[in-house]
């Protein structure tokens, strides 16, 4: 299936995924509700259905993956254990459970000369999802792509190439036997890196384009799009734990965001402690984080609280590690926090540890991020996780989305006005 085609076969290959997801496009915006749960269910039968032929070739993928030296937290990304597995299933049977977006009505305005003005929401069209390493993001883009009407186009990354090329057939599959067309849900079938180009300025088909991946790969579809970009560059996550906080909480809170899944863009990467704790704090918590192999780099201070940590440089409050790694730094008050993350921070996900209501009341005031949690891990920052089902990713933008992206976020609006005659003076 892996082949490179010359530029002028490859731009005809790829416009003519785009002229057959705008034809399945126009045909979904009309499906009802019933049509497209009826479809999503189908397609988790198919997918269920080939579950051993696809984990077989994901198995091998990994393997090629790890003699090629890609780094540990790819390698993971790509793997598609049986909980992952059985959670694209879910994701698929979830999103047919939630609330149809298509068709909503936002707001009705009457007016003085009787017109009546309805916003409604609807379809994007044509979305392009470019991704590294998870195939499971095939399953969950085509998931909330349908449910919203729209057609999408996959394009995952040369590792999991085989992987991505089964799931799509099944979900294709499932698709065709529910009536729907089969252009609704396409993957792009090369891993030649031209075909990211040919995509991204597919203008006259695609509407949107969603990068999942890299700061490199993210940045290099932002330079090369012709199609409006949805997107998060990295997720350099904070904690902060104030004075106030509860330690025991606090401790619980530190171990989930940065060891349950290093590899994840909503695992924290800084830890800012309030000076006022940290004596308290910091070397209980580095003996934990010390048995869950965390390596720390941490300022004079931290060091000298943890003094087996490594020398923090500034480089380091700028990182997103995606692996067992921690900066830490402490910090006099809540305010300095706010200013470390919106100097330093990615707009991603930021949290404050904290029993007094004034400082979780300033942090989430001022810290400029798409989510803010308080008390709790920021690896909560997810779609499922927020019920919304299956997502697309985190958008740190502040122009049509932010945060997890679901269904809503893949939709627009038009405004429908409801006339008896009326013409303007």
């Amino acid at each position: 299936m892996t082949h490179t085609k010359p530029d002028t076969e490859l731009e005809n290959y790829v416009s003519a995924l785009g002229c057959e997801a705008l034809k399945a496009s126009r045909r979904l915006a009309v499906c009802t509700p019933e049509q497209k749960n009826a479809a999503l269910l189908e397609m988790s039968y198919e997918l269920a259905r080939c579950q051993d032929e696809i984990v077989h070739v994901n198995q091998e993928e990994v393997e090629a993956a790890r003699r090629r030296g890609l780094p540990a937290a790819m390698c993971d990304r790509l793997l598609l254990t049986e909980g992952r597995f059985r959670a694209m299933l879910n994701g698929l049977r979830d999103v047919a459970a939630l609330p149809d977006p298509v068709g909503a009505e936002l707001n009705t305005t009457v007016r003085p000369n009787g017109l009546v003005i309805k916003k409604v929401r609807v379809p994007l069209g044509v979305i392009a999802i470019i991704y590294e390493s998870r195939p499971n993001v095939t399953a969950d883009a085509a998931s909330l792509c349908l449910k919203s009407s729209n057609a999408v186009i996959l394009r995952g990354g040369s590792e999991a190439l085989r992987t991505n090329t089964a799931i799509a057939q099944a979900l294709t599959a499932g698709l065709v036997k529910s009536g729907l067309p089969a252009g609704a849900v396409q993957l792009v079938n090369t891993a030649d890196r031209e075909a990211v180009r040919a995509l991204v300025q597919l203008d006259k088909y695609v509407n949107l384009v969603i990068p999942r991946g890299g700061e490199g790969l993210i940045r290099t579809v932002v330079e090369l799009a012709r199609v409006p970009v949805l997107k998060h560059y990295k997720g350099v996550c904070h904690v902060y734990v104030d004075e106030s906080a509860d330690l025991e909480m606090a401790l619980r809170i530190c171990e989930n965001a940065k060891c349950q899944r290093p590899g994840v863009c909503n695992a924290m990467e800084t830890l800012l402690v309030h000076e006022g704790a940290a004596a308290r704090f910091l070397p209980g918590l580095g003996g934990l984080l010390g048995e869950k192999g965390v390596e720390l780099r941490g300022d004079e201070a931290v060091r000298a609280l943890i003094p087996w940590a490594l020398p923090a440089e500034e480089q380091d409050w700028y990182a997103e590690y995606l692996d067992l790694i921690l900066a830490v730094r402490i910090v006099p008050n809540v305010w300095a926090a706010i200013d470390h993350i919106n100097t330093y921070g990615s707009q991603h996900t930021d949290a404050v540890v904290a029993e007094d209501e004034a400082v979780q009341r300033a942090f989430v005031e001022q810290v400029d991020s798409g989510v803010v949690c308080i008390n709790a891990s920021t690896r909560f920052n997810d779609g499922g996780e927020f019920g919304m089902g299956a997502e697309m990713g985190i958008s740190t933008d502040k122009v049509h989305a932010r945060g997890p992206v679901a269904l809503e976020e893949l939709t627009s609006y038009k405004y429908i006005v409801l006339g008896s005659g009326q013409v303007r003076n």
